[in-house]
């Protein structure tokens, strides 16, 4: 068995479970709940980065963070596969787009979370350029996927579950900012994209 250090509301750990999900291996990894901010984690044992998620191979070597994880997973055969595409394109401008639509998801990802962990720092010790920064960034990443939102059509990708986990984690965190606000195009794929088992099973905890 493989063992995954696992968060219910991680965006990346999200992104992991998918891709165990649409490669058909959920069977073959023990998933063990774990909170990276508790002050007596064991977490660093298996991650010295002290970050989720985290998967330990059955020859013991651990893998992280969620990009390497994903490929890695991506590689292995599942028994529900049928004839569906792996999550990676073969070399060329199709595997190109794919990581760096999983690039700029995480990023996304990146900036909100940072945002977020600001937002939660005592009065007097935050910055609001700091947050505004993020802010930004994840504005101007959002413009680009609604720019390019016709690439993200089609059979799935690692940039395309990507892009779903990441808008998904900007409803679970600042539902209270539409992002979907003048992003027509990037508002319709992620509309029927959002119908996708793997997401609707991977959903956080409300």
């Amino acid at each position: 068995m493989l063992k995954l250090r696992w968060s219910p509301t991680s965006p990346y750990v999200r992104k992991v479970m998918m891709v165990l999900i649409e490669r058909g291996l959920e069977d073959r990894v023990e998933r063990v709940t774990t909170d990276p901010w508790s002050a007596d984690t064991d977490l660093p044992t298996d991650n010295p980065l002290g970050k989720v998620p985290a998967l330990t191979l059955e020859d013991g070597i651990t893998l992280f963070d969620s990009p390497v994880i994903v490929e890695y997973l991506n590689s292995l055969g599942g028994h529900s596969l049928g004839d569906r595409a792996p999550l990676f394109p073969p070399a060329g401008p199709a595997r190109w787009t794919a990581l760096r639509q999983q690039a700029i998801a995480d990023g996304i990802c990146d900036a909100a979370i940072l945002r977020r962990l600001e937002s939660m720092r005592p009065d007097g010790e935050k910055s609001a350029n700091w947050m505004e920064r993020q802010r930004k960034a994840v504005t101007r990443s959002l413009d680009l996927l609604e720019a390019e939102a016709a690439s993200l059509e089609g059979e799935a990708t690692i940039g395309s579950l990507s892009v779903l986990v990441a808008l998904g984690y900007l409803d679970f965190r600042f539902g209270h900012e539409d992002w979907r606000e003048g992003r027509q195009a990037l508002t319709g794929w992620f509309t029927k994209a959002s119908d996708r088992d793997s997401l609707r099973r991977t959903a956080p905890p409300v």
